[in-house]
This record gives C-alpha cells, sequence and structure tokens, in this order.
C-alpha cells in the first residue's frame, strides 16, 4: 500500500496482529512446558513449524501484493489454509492452543474471498469451542470468549476494509488534483510566454518601429526640400538605412507575436511568407497546408521557424526556381517538407564545416539542434544539381487529424 494519511494506523493493526500472534503461540509452549503436558515435544515443534509458517507466509503475501497482485491471491489461500491444519493438530495436542483463533478471524477476514470469510471465521470459532470443551469441562466463559472474539474481529476487519477503501480513494483523488495542478501550471506557463510575447512585440512596434517611420518619413521629406545639397546622397543613404531597418523590424514583430498562428493557423502564415517574401518572378513557391491543420502551438512555431530557415536557403543560395512545403498531419506524427530544383548540396560536408567553424554557415546545424529539442528527426537529402529536399517528422499528442492532403492541395497551394 502507498503511503498516504492512514498508513500508520494500517501499519499499525498489523504489527498488533504479528506480536499477537507470536505471544500466543509462545504462550502456548509455556503452558505445555509448565503443565507437563504429554505431547510437549510435539506442541513446541509445532508451535515453531507454524511461527516458520506464518513468518514465511507473510513474507510471501507481501511481495505478491508489491508485485501488484491482489491480497487474494493464491498464495495467500495456500499460506491460510496450511496455517489452519497446523493449528487445528497443535489444538488437537494443546487446548491452549484455541486462543490462536483470534489473530486468525483477521486473517481470513483479510485474504479470503468475500463469500469465504464469514464461513471460515464460523468454522474455526465453533472448532475452538469443541476443543475447550473436549479437552476440559464445558464453560460458559468457553463458548462465549470464542464468540465474542469472533464478533469483534468481524467488526474490526469491517472497519479496516472501509479504511482502506477510504484510504484508497483519497489517494486517487490527491494524485488527480496533483495531475491537474501540473496542467494548470503548464498552461500558465505556456500563457505567460505568448503573453510576454506579445508584449515584446508591442513595445518594439511603439517605440523602434514608430521612431524608423519617423525618421525615414522626415528623411524623404528632407530629401524632396533640397534635392540639390551637397549632403543629398548621405540623407539618401539614411532614409534608405532606415526603409530597411524598419522592414526588418516589422519582419521580427510579425516572427514574435505568434498572434497569426493563434488566429489563422501555420498555413496561413506560411502562405503569407510565401506571398512577400519568398517568391519571385524567377522563383515559384507553393505552399501545400491544410488551414485547419490541428497541431499545438510550440510544434507550430517550432515547423515555422524551421521553414523560414530552410526557405532563406533555398533563397540565398539554391537557385532554385521552384520551391514546395508541405505539413502532412496523421493521428501522432507531423511530417514537415520542403524541397526545390536548386543546385542542391553535400549535406555531411556543410555540417562538418559548420562543427569545425570552417564555414559561418550554421543553419542547417541550428534546424538539427532545434529538431532534437522536441525529441524529432530531420532528414536532409540533397546532391549537387539535382535538389534539396528537407524533412522533419515531429510525435505530437494524438488527436483528430484536422484536415487531409487533399483539402491541403486545395485550398493551400500557391503559384
Amino acid at each position: 500500500m502507498s503511503h498516504t494519511a492512514l498508513t500508520p494506523v494500517f501499519v499499525g493493526l498489523r504489527t498488533s496482529l504479528h506480536i499477537l500472534f507470536v505471544a500466543l503461540t509462545v504462550l502456548v509452549v509455556v503452558r505445555a512446558l509448565v503443565e507437563g503436558n504429554p505431547y510437549t515435544v510435539a506442541v513446541v515443534v509445532l508451535a515453531v513449524v507454524l511461527l516458520a509458517t506464518y513468518g514465511f507466509g507473510g513474507y510471501l503475501a507481501r511481495h505478491a501484493m508489491s508485485s501488484g497482485a491482489s491480497a487474494q491471491s493464491a498464495t495467500a489461500y495456500v499460506w491460510a489454509l496450511v496455517l489452519s491444519a497446523e493449528w487445528l493438530v497443535l489444538v488437537w495436542l494443546s487446548p491452549d492452543a484455541a486462543y490462536l483463533v483470534f489473530p486468525l478471524f483477521f486473517l481470513y477476514l483479510h485474504l479470503l474471498p468475500r463469500g469465504w470469510r464469514t464461513l471460515a471465521v464460523l468454522g474455526s470459532t465453533l472448532l475452538a469451542i469443541a476443543a475447550l470443551g473436549l479437552h476440559s469441562e464445558w464453560t460458559v466463559g468457553g463458548v462465549v470468549g470464542p464468540l465474542v472474539g469472533a464478533g469483534v474481529a468481524i467488526v474490526i476487519g469491517l472497519g479496516y476494509k472501509s479504511l482502506a477503501a477510504e484510504a484508497a480513494e483519497r489517494e486517487l483523488l490527491v494524485k488527480q488534483l496533483l495531475e491537474t495542478r501540473d496542467q494548470l501550471a503548464q498552461t500558465e506557463r505556456e500563457s505567460g510566454v505568448l503573453a510576454e510575447r506579445s508584449r515584446l512585440a508591442r513595445e518594439i512596434h511603439d517605440t523602434v518601429a514608430q521612431g524608423l517611420s519617423s525618421i525615414q518619413m522626415l528623411l524623404h521629406a528632407a530629401e524632396r526640400a533640397d534635392p540639390d545639397a551637397a549632403g543629398l546622397e548621405h540623407v539618401r543613404l539614411a532614409r534608405e538605412t532606415a526603409a530597411a531597418n524598419l522592414a526588418e523590424t516589422r519582419n521580427f514583430i510579425r516572427e514574435l507575436a505568434p498572434a497569426a498562428l493563434v488566429d489563422q493557423g501555420i498555413g496561413a502564415a506560411l502562405r503569407r511568407l510565401a506571398d512577400t517574401q519568398w517568391q519571385s518572378p524567377e522563383r515559384e513557391v507553393r505552399v501545400r497546408v491544410a488551414d485547419a491543420l490541428d497541431l499545438p502551438m510550440p510544434v507550430q512555431t517550432a515547423l515555422l521557424r524551421i521553414a523560414q530557415g530552410a526557405m532563406a536557403n533555398v533563397v540565398q543560395h539554391s537557385e532554385a526556381t521552384r520551391a514546395t512545403i508541405s505539413i502532412e498531419r496523421d493521428r501522432s506524427h507531423v511530417r514537415l517538407t520542403i524541397a526545390d530544383n536548386g543546385r542542391g548540396f553535400d549535406p555531411a560536408v556543410v555540417e562538418d564545416a559548420s562543427a569545425r567553424g570552417v564555414s559561418d554557415s550554421f543553419g542547417l546545424t541550428a534546424t538539427r539542434e532545434r529538431v532534437e529539442q522536441l525529441d524529432g528527426t530531420l532528414t536532409v537529402e540533397s546532391q549537387e544539381g539535382e535538389g534539396t529536399t528537407v524533412m522533419v517528422d515531429l510525435t505530437v499528442a494524438p488527436r483528430a487529424v484536422a484536415g487531409s492532403a487533399a483539402d491541403a492541395t486545395e485550398s493551400g497551394e500557391r503559384a
């Protein structure tokens, strides 16, 4: 039994029962030695065997329960049967052994199935009464004593069962509460991260972006007002630099704030990037992603960042005329595939050069690290002159697949 608030009570009851059984067995041996029982040797030997059976059987039953077996197991039944047989022989040799029936009551109530518990207690009570009456004269105490002991044992046994059931119910409730607390904590952490990202996006937009926009407007006005000034080239350069930084800042804001992912999903975000940044007259970019793709927000964010990194390589290095981005989702996996028809490269050479610091290109290494953090796999297939295919496979929580490949092709493909 796992530890609960009632565990000390159960341990105390079991310990008291063990002590009572040992004490009564020792009492039987002492009485046989003192009174000169003609079967003294047999009583002593059988008492030792009884204690050994009790201890060894208790160890086996407890080991079986710790392994996940129920208290009502085959080992427990055999243990109870052997103890009862040894007790019957000991009662036949010494009437004092009849008092051992009291701890046996609790053993029957704990080990035997529901229908057999009462029968075992009643049968052992009648045997104890018969042993006391046959070995000595019949008395009221010899009859009432075992009956009262049986009643007390039944009441205590029922109370023990009720306490054990209540403890198990409380343990389950506490476990559920702890799981709910952990889920709430995780949700609060995710909400805090999203809120902080949104706050940073707003701060950058309201300060840096607005300032750069004002500088650009002022420089543009100065350029128009005095086109013949000697510093015209510097003004034009400053305006173009401010415009470039403003564009970068706005891109950073869009990437930082997950609002587009929350409201529209990764499909819409990828199509917007394809239309505004990756596509050109010389390059065709297609996006095949379902609009209602059901993915956790951290997974969507990771896939978006991986796609941005891969497409940056396509735009800057591949000289491709066609690129395709697709995301497929089944019950427990999601796969991102980015393929182009560019000039290709040797992935092993590039990663080795990046690892040795020979090259300043770390995009592929960074992508692999991001995928490994999500316990996913990254596959890069490329040969010089035959294009490149990047595949990312991630494991996600099982959910209903939100959309199909056909839906993605019909609603998500962009020329």
